[in-house]
């Protein structure tokens, strides 16, 4: 059997087992889709510090790390809002991680005295920027699908999010390969095409499409936050491209095998929430 052959089972494999825990984590309830985003946070923002340490900073992990964990309960802290009955959790919540949020980031100022670090600077602010580029965004999928389903948790919500962005990603691939011809970014990822981003983009929003019909939802609000959410994806994408390409790696980790790490695959989604949730916010605020 040759290599590529059996990178091929492993990637198939590999990708199964990941599609089942994603739905397992989702469908079970709320706060199983709340344990997989902590996940994707906490790998992704230790796949980013790995990024600076190669780069040649010193971020602080562990700092960085509790600083995505304060951002992250804030995040949970408004969806209990949401929820009858558990308003006064989510205000105790909010109340202590806000409390220790103001602190962080001196705390992390004055720990750098003692490094002797010829960085400090940028050691302090890689250290802030995973909490913020990866933390944040999973902290809003917290609360993104009570936005689109009027407070009530409905995991097809979550699903279908997930369900554009694979869409385009296999719509983008297809077209890409058959018809690409026009570089899209070719400094920062030779390989994708604009026609490959149109045929993405028609994938995702006919997902969208799909995903009003079986929601008995609004088909235009669905179909927009499809465009927000696969053109935002794509800049995902190139977002980690860039990063992995300035310190000379191919991937941002071994973690799913076949697949490469959490940024890797998660890429367009940490990229898209806060833009989506900035839709599911103008959209729910105007009508």
């Amino acid at each position: 059997m040759g290599s590529k052959m059996k990178n091929l089972i492993v990637r198939g494999v590999s990708g199964v087992v990941m599609l089942a825990v994603l739905l397992g984590a989702i469908l079970t309830s709320q706060w199983g889709f709340t344990a997989l985003m902590a996940a994707i946070a906490i790998g992704g923002m230790w796949e980013f510090y790995n990024f600076a340490e190669k780069a040649g900073y010193k971020p602080m992990k562990v700092l960085g790390l509790f600083l995505g964990a304060v951002i992250f309960a804030i995040g949970l802290a408004a969806s209990l809002f949401f929820n009858k009955g558990a308003e006064g959790s989510g205000a105790v919540i909010l109340s202590a991680a806000v409390a220790v949020l103001m602190l962080i980031v001196p705390v992390m100022a004055i720990c750098e005295l003692y490094r002797r670090s010829e960085t400090p600077i940028a050691n302090i602010a890689t250290s802030v920027l995973g909490s913020l580029y990866v933390a944040l965004p999973m902290a809003l999928m917290l609360i993104i699908p009570l936005l689109l389903a009027n407070g009530k948790w409905n995991p097809w919500v979550v699903l279908f999010y997930i369900f554009i962005i694979w869409a385009n990603d296999v719509f983008a691939y297809l077209f890409g390969i058959t018809l690409g011809r026009h570089r899209l970014f070719e400094r920062i990822s030779p390989k994708k095409s604009w026609e490959g981003f149109v045929g993405g983009l028609f994938g995702a929003v006919a997902m969208g499409y799909v995903a009003s019909v079986v929601l008995d939802a609004n088909p235009a609000m669905w179909m927009g936050l499809a465009m927000v959410a696969a053109i935002s994806g794509v800049f995902g994408d190139l977002v980690e491209s860039l990063f992995k390409r300035s310190i000379d790696i191919k991937d941002s980790g071994n973690f799913i095998p076949g697949h490469g790490g959490w940024l890797d695959r998660f890429d367009a989604l940490i990229m898209s929430a806060p833009f989506v949730f900035v839709y599911a916010v103008i959209y729910s605020i105007i009508l």
